[in-house]
């Protein structure tokens, strides 16, 4: 049962990486969110995978600005907000349910307004990624 649990830990970071890995790619899919997840999912069955993801020198900055300080850089803040004002219209069109067209940008704008209200990385460490 063991080895069970821990595969589904495994096997769960392994997904949040691949789609972080396709949030690299895709404009408007977050890769740190999904990463952060995939070093939560690691650290339960996993724990080399969340010591390489932590310090990955590319994903591990704003892993560990978040582990650290529970800091968003303002440039992510920025560039999540952008994704949310540009996905919002296409969703409010496109979706067929009135319920859709109004909580998803709903949900957005609450999370948006979470992000707001995230502190920056301390001073010198506010590297853009």
């Amino acid at each position: 049962m063991q080895l069970l649990i821990r595969l589904a830990w495994r096997l769960l970071a392994l997904c949040f990486v691949g789609l972080g890995l396709l949030g690299v790619v895709l404009p408007g899919m977050p890769t740190t969110v999904f990463m952060l997840l995939a070093v939560w999912a690691a650290s339960k069955g996993w724990p080399p995978l969340a010591d390489w993801l932590i310090n990955h020198p590319r994903f591990g900055p704003p892993i560990q600005h978040w582990q650290q300080h529970r800091a968003i850089p303002r440039r992510a803040k920025w560039l999540a907000g952008i994704s949310m004002f540009i996905s919002m219209p296409i969703i409010c069109f496109t979706a067929t349910s009135p319920w859709i067209q109004w909580l998803v940008p709903g949900g957005m704008c609450l999370v948006l307004l979470w992000l707001c209200t995230r502190p920056e990385p301390p001073c010198g460490r506010n590297k853009t990624y």
